[in-house]
C-alpha cells in the first residue's frame, strides 16, 4: 500500500529508556522500524510484541539482547488518525511474560506523525489488504467502488439518496471453503470509535443490514461466497463532515451459516427479512428484529475476522 505524505513532521526518530530497556523508533515514508535492547539480557526479546506483529530479528548475546521490528502501516494492527493537517499512525510495544512472572509486563506506545499532503488520498482506494492466520493465508479486500463495481471509487463526495457502492472479499491460500460476511458496519465522524462516538447503524446484530428498513441500501447477488457487495444509500449523517464506515469482516465456514452468521436485508416488496444466500432459509434472519444469538456449541469456533475502516468520505445535500 502506498501513501502519499509530506514530510515527517515529528517524531522520525525517539529513543527512550526503560526499566528494562531502551527503544528507537524510526518512522518512514510508509512503514516504521522499531528497535528494542536491553544490556543484562534478563528478558525473552521474542516475548516481545508490535501490535499482533513478532519481531523480524533477534539476537541475545553476553552483553545484552535485541529486538527489531520492521512494519508497513498496514500491518501489525496499526491505527491511523487523519486530521485536517496531520497523519498519525499508532501502536504498542509490548511484553508480558509468563503466568509465574505477572510483573514482568510494559508497554511503549510507538508513534509516527506526518504532515498531511494536499494531495493526499485515503489508501483503502487501493484495496485494503490485510493477513490472517487460519489454516492458510487468507486477504482481506474492502474498498468503495465505481458505480459498475469495475474499479475502486475515484471520488468521495455523495449527493444525498444516492448509492454507494461498496465491494469486500477474502482470497484464500491453502484454506478450507469460506463465506464472506459483514457481521457490523457503522457509520462514525472519527476514524476511530469510543464511548462518545456519534455512530450511525449500518449492519447490525450479528449481519443484519438494519439500514434496509428504511431505505434503498441493499445486498447485491453475490459473484462468489469469498465475495460480498452492497449498496448503501448515502443517509443524512453529519452533512459536509468527513464520515468514515467501520466495519468487520468474518469468513466463516458455508456450512455452518446461522443466526449468529448470515447476511440478512429487509425485502421492501415482500415486507420481511430474507438470507442474501437462500431465501428458502430465510428464518435465520428473523432474529433480526430481536436479538441474534450464535448457537451455543459453535461459540467456541474461531472466526476469522478483520476490521476495516473506509473513508473519509462526505455527504452532501
Amino acid at each position: 500500500m502506498t501513501f502519499l505524505l509530506g514530510s515527517v513532521f515529528v517524531l522520525s526518530s525517539i529513543a527512550l529508556f526503560w526499566v528494562r530497556g531502551e527503544v528507537t523508533v524510526d518512522c518512514g515514508k510508509s512503514s516504521v522500524s522499531v528497535r528494542w535492547t536491553e544490556s543484562q539480557s534478563q528478558t525473552d526479546p521474542w516475548a516481545l510484541r508490535l501490535g499482533d506483529c513478532p519481531p523480524s530479528s533477534v539476537s541475545v548475546r553476553p552483553g545484552g539482547a535485541e529486538a527489531v521490528f520492521h512494519a508497513r502501516f498496514d500491518d501489525c494492527s496499526f491505527r491511523r488518525l487523519v486530521t485536517e493537517d496531520k497523519i498519525v499512525y499508532e501502536n504498542e510495544l509490548s511484553f508480558t511474560a509468563s503466568i509465574k512472572s505477572p510483573s514482568q509486563f510494559f508497554s511503549f506506545h510507538v508513534v509516527c506523525l506526518y504532515e498531511r499532503a494536499a494531495d493526499w488520498s485515503p489508501p483503502m482506494y487501493d484495496p485494503l489488504i490485510f493477513h490472517s492466520n487460519g489454516q492458510g493465508e487468507l486477504v482481506f479486500h474492502m474498498s468503495l467502488m465505481n458505480d459498475d463495481f469495475s474499479s475502486v471509487a475515484t471520488s468521495t463526495t455523495y449527493s444525498l439518496g444516492s448509492l454507494i457502492p461498496i465491494a469486500a472479499a477474502v482470497e484464500q491460500h491453502n484454506h478450507q471453503p469460506l463465506v464472506l460476511l459483514l457481521e457490523e458496519c457503522v457509520a462514525s465522524t472519527t476514524p476511530e470509535l469510543g464511548q462518545e462516538s456519534y455512530v450511525y447503524p449500518i449492519i447490525a446484530n450479528k449481519g443484519c443490514l438494519v439500514d434496509s428498513k428504511n431505505s434503498k441500501s441493499k445486498f447485491l447477488p453475490r459473484q462468489s461466497l469469498t465475495e460480498i457487495r452492497l449498496h448503501l444509500q448515502a443517509f443524512k449523517f453529519a452533512f459536509g463532515k468527513e464520515v468514515y464506515i467501520h466495519c468487520k469482516l468474518v469468513a466463516w465456514d458455508p456450512k455452518d451459516i446461522d443466526n449468529g452468521r448470515k447476511a440478512c436485508q429487509y425485502s421492501q416488496q415482500n415486507g420481511r427479512w430474507e438470507l442474501l444466500d437462500g431465501p428458502l432459509e430465510s428464518a435465520l434472519c428473523s432474529c433480526c428484529e430481536t436479538k441474534c444469538q450464535m448457537r451455543r456449541k459453535r461459540e467456541t469456533r474461531r472466526a476469522l475476522t478483520q476490521p476495516v475502516v473506509l473513508g473519509p468520505v462526505t455527504i452532501t445535500d
